[in-house]
């Protein structure tokens, strides 16, 4: 009897350590997690800036000397797509 009592008090010892663990694991988890959301949110907005100030960078290309063909070609490309993103807007809102 007395090693059946040894090896349940074992397996009871064993059983908290591991709940002890899962519940370190599931800290460190919810402490990744959070993490991972903030360094995605930041991600977000250095995507943002960096397309202002490519942006920028055009404009300022534009403005700055006269264009050569690949510069107003790529002046053209991205005013076609601003445009086109207008009007998805302006289809979206009219719906």
């Amino acid at each position: 009897m007395s090693a059946l009592n040894d090896h349940i008090r074992l397996i009871n010892t064993k059983l908290q350590h591991l709940l002890k663990q899962h519940e370190s694991l599931r800290a460190e988890n919810h402490r990744q997690k959070q993490t991972i959301e903030l360094l995605q949110k930041q991600q977000e907005e250095l995507k943002t800036k960096l397309t202002e100030i490519q942006q920028q960078n055009l404009i300022l290309k534009a403005s700055n000397r006269p264009l050569n063909e690949a510069d107003k070609k790529e002046l053209d490309q991205k005013i076609n797509s601003y445009i086109r993103n207008i009007d998805k807007c302006i289809s979206l809102l009219a719906q």
